[in-house]
């Protein structure tokens, strides 16, 4: 009889911050996560680092611009799980406006729109991403990145076999 081994974590990380519902909470947002990885022993300029850094800056763009309530700010939170060989990202990004995008209509905008590619993006580059309630008012938008070797063979198969619209990720 095989058993399988599940390899238990080094390290496990969490961290949350509030930033104002502002471009410039997004931008800082972005920052504060690629300095925190960092601080982890994700070095910038990683291919995790990057890709984490793209999902914040999305997530925390759309908080800023769709889910911005006057006087009401964002929460980032990342958590990240560290084995001997992967390791594992989930960035969530709380607001307190009630609307949710509707993860089953993602698709690229029209390339002259200003606008709208954003969540296409985030399914690109994530392993998986969704909406979730939260405790209080509005919802958590969540993306999570897997080891490499995942998100390369997830990539490859959505080229393949991909949604309308939606490639693989245009950064690798």
């Amino acid at each position: 009889m095989t058993t399988s081994r599940v390899e238990p974590p080094l390290a496990l990380h969490e961290s949350t911050h509030t930033f104002p519902a502002t471009r410039l909470g997004a931008s800082l947002a972005r920052r504060a996560a690629v300095a925190r990885l960092g601080d982890w022993g994700v070095p910038p300029g990683s291919t995790l680092s990057d890709t984490v850094a793209l999902l914040v800056a999305e997530l925390a763009a759309n908080a800023a611009r769709h889910g911005r309530v006057p006087g009401r700010n964002f929460e980032l939170r990342l958590l990240h799980q560290q084995t001997r060989t992967t390791a594992v990202v989930r960035v969530e990004v709380s607001d307190t406006h009630p609307r949710r995008p509707d993860p089953t209509t993602v698709s690229m905008a029209d390339a002259d729109a200003d606008g709208g590619r954003g969540l296409a993006l985030v399914a690109a580059l994530a392993d998986d991403w969704g909406v979730e309630d939260r405790t209080g008012p509005g919802k958590t938008v969540w993306a999570q990145t897997g080891p490499a070797e995942a998100r390369q063979e997830e990539r490859e198969s959505r080229t393949e076999s991909g949604p309308p619209g939606v490639s693989a990720a245009p950064y690798d």
